[in-house]
């Protein structure tokens, strides 16, 4: 059988049966490690809630506006953390900062005439 590789001290030799045996047994334990451990992370993982705080007692936020109350504009709050919520107060400046977000307000402004 012709040898592959030679450790030079140690006595030890691979040959082509080693590595018809090794390549399949390291791509299954790749392949096993990679499905447990991303099976594993999405258990773990729990999906979080965007807002954390303004009206928790209610099974669904909802706000309504009418156009002729606006008035010529109106900033209103994406991001959750606002104090005015539904405006925005630029709360979402220090949170896209702290997590690399780039969530920004919805704004609503009436067309010049």
């Amino acid at each position: 059988m012709p040898q592959l590789s030679a450790l030079p001290s140690s006595g030890f030799t691979l040959t082509k049966e080693h590595f018809v045996v090794a390549v399949p047994v390291a791509v299954v334990a790749a392949v096993g490690g990679f499905l447990v451990s991303h099976y594993l992370s999405r258990r773990s993982c729990k999906k979080g809630q965007v807002n954390t705080c303004i009206n928790k007692d209610s099974p669904k936020v909802v706000h309504s506006f009418d156009m002729e109350d606006i008035g010529t504009k109106a900033v209103y709050c994406r991001c959750w953390k606002s104090k005015k919520f539904p405006y925005c107060d630029g709360a979402h400046t220090k949170h896209n900062e702290e997590t690399g977000d780039n969530v920004g307000p919805l704004i609503i402004k009436k067309k010049d005439a």
